[in-house]
């Protein structure tokens, strides 16, 4: 066997080639460089990069980035970084910040264990977000799910002391998985009563995609997880 294979990190992830619409591509031409970040070897120093101290918020694979879009607009007292690894999603976020003129977003398109690892500072953000992520429903794949111990230790590292994680997803068996692994990581509290799921916060928007889900009876879970110093 091919030891390069052997040492190949497990992705959370399959990088799809996707086509992008001519709006997408023109918002990658104009508007990355007002949004975009590159992945680099060293921690970010974010005040200076959003021009102020306030809180950091951070979404992993935010998808089209509408979500993640109307969260900024509607709490401009906070700062938002958004990780997605597929082109179409990036280029229509973008899209939709120069059209809502934001100015309290940046943006990665790159592997999330990587920017977290390396860019984001220790104890830097407020919450972390993880909506409807891929739920590699397969057993043989259940290797792939990012929420594992060790990106929670990881995650624990960049929280503030009391800083949130929150996931959903529509998938119950990924549902009962988090909760899990969440509920046995020494770094985290479950703060729903008796170690349960969540009703949906109202920052969270509704997507049109859960809309669907729920006219169709599909359940989505919610856990938000504290935390501790």
């Amino acid at each position: 066997m091919n030891p390069d294979r052997q040492r190949r990190p497990i992705r959370s992830y399959v990088l799809r080639q996707g086509r992008l619409t001519r709006g997408q591509q023109r918002a990658f031409e104009q508007c990355w460089p007002r949004f975009g970040l590159e992945w680099q070897p060293e921690p970010l120093d974010l005040p200076t990069l959003f021009g102020n101290h306030n809180p950091v918020y951070l979404e992993i694979g935010f998808g089209n980035g509408e979500s993640l879009a109307e969260m900024a607009r509607k709490h401009p007292d906070r700062n938002y970084i958004g990780i997605e690894v597929h082109a179409p999603g990036v280029g229509h976020l973008l899209m939709r910040l120069d059209e809502l003129e934001l100015s309290n977003v940046r943006v990665f398109r790159h592997d999330a264990i990587e920017v977290l690892r390396d860019c984001i500072p220790d104890d830097a953000l407020t919450g972390v977000y993880l909506f409807f992520p891929d739920p590699w429903h397969k057993k043989r794949h259940h290797k792939r799910r990012i929420v594992q111990p060790d990106f929670l230790t990881l995650l624990a590292r960049k929280l503030r002391p009391s800083g949130l994680f929150h996931a959903a997803t529509d998938w119950e068996d990924y549902a009962q998985h988090m909760r899990s692994v969440l509920n046995e990581h020494p770094a985290f509290r479950n703060t729903a009563e008796q170690g349960d799921f969540v009703p949906r916060p109202n920052y969270r928007p509704l997507t049109k995609f859960e809309r669907r889900g729920q006219r169709l009876g599909h359940g989505v879970w919610d856990l938000i997880f504290e935390q501790q110093a």
